[in-house]
């Protein structure tokens, strides 16, 4: 704990945040020692958000969700000295903050204050909601998607989750100063069951877990999902340009991410238009100009 403390206090004098290091420290010790107690590994300290707003993120292997502070709830101003009182420090040493869960855990997160008392703020739950099962669709179709490098793959979900995630948070706790970030939260949030349902996350798995480098995979899906599923390509170029623009704690994407990333959701739209499936292998370098005048 006495590391992730120092490490994020160290943080906020490197990005030019004084100011945050006393909230940031109290909220993060209460957090770790939060996770240390009643979470599973692995457990992750991490700074995101902006220099302006910074967020601090410990994420777990958990999916239970933690006991959120009530109202009725009093924390005495000398509570403030000591750790691992519960998450009613973290709702008095922040202006946002909450629970993030996913599939296969839960990020808490708060962005500090200038100082620690006053009005505790409430926290949110947000996060992956279970998946429902899909209707059979008359207008199925079949989609192939030939030598998938599962680095690669990998790669992908682990960088659009913490897209997704970043969105999402700077959202719920800036939306006044980042209302590109709400946008893109909500563009997310209305093709997030395409990409969940579309994209053989199953036989990647399958896959992984036998010790492949690459896998074909064979979808089945409506017609109209998989031209959805290409509106993708231009959402991520987009929160690519939000990234460099906000000068985000959290990177955009690599060259070699985006070629993959194009290459992978163009399938879906190129083979929903009747065209044959076109290896990894032979994929373009580059993306192709716009022969619009």
């Amino acid at each position: 704990m006495q590391d992730a403390r120092r490490w994020v206090v160290g943080t906020c004098h490197e990005i030019g945040r004084d100011d945050l290091a006393e909230c940031a420290e109290l909220g993060v010790s209460e957090l770790v020692t939060n996770a240390l107690l009643h979470a599973e590994p692995q457990l992750t300290v991490r700074v995101r958000g902006t220099r302006e707003h910074p967020r601090v993120e410990v994420q777990d292997g958990s999916v239970e969700q933690p006991v959120m502070p009530t109202d009725e709830v009093r924390v005495e101003d000398d509570v403030l000295l000591t750790f691992g009182r519960g998450l009613g420090i973290v709702a008095r040493c922040s202006t946002a903050w909450g629970v993030d869960l996913e599939d296969d855990g839960k990020t808490v997160w708060f962005a500090p204050a200038t100082r620690p008392g006053g009005v505790p703020v409430a926290g949110r739950i947000t996060g992956h909601q279970p998946p429902t099962k899909p209707e059979p669709s008359p207008d199925e179709m079949h989609i192939d998607i030939v030598g998938v490098p599962l680095r690669s793959f990998v790669q992908f979900q682990r960088h659009y989750r913490e897209l997704r995630r970043e969105v999402r948070l700077l959202a719920l706790a800036h939306e006044s100063d980042y209302p590109l970030a709400k946008d893109l939260s909500d563009l997310f949030g209305s093709l997030e069951r395409d990409l969940r349902e579309g994209i053989g996350a199953e036989q990647i798995e399958q896959a992984l877990a036998s010790g492949a480098a690459a896998a074909d995979l064979h979808v089945a899906m409506p017609r109209e999902t998989a031209a959805t599923i290409g509106r993708f390509i231009e959402l991520l170029d987009l929160a690519d340009a939000f990234c460099r623009e906000e000068r985000l704690l959290s990177l955009a994407r690599t060259p070699g991410q985006q070629r993959f990333q194009r290459w992978f959701l163009s399938e879906f739209v190129r083979q929903e238009r009747g065209e044959a499936p076109l290896p990894w292998k032979n994929a373009p370098s580059a993306r192709p100009r716009s022969s619009a005048s």
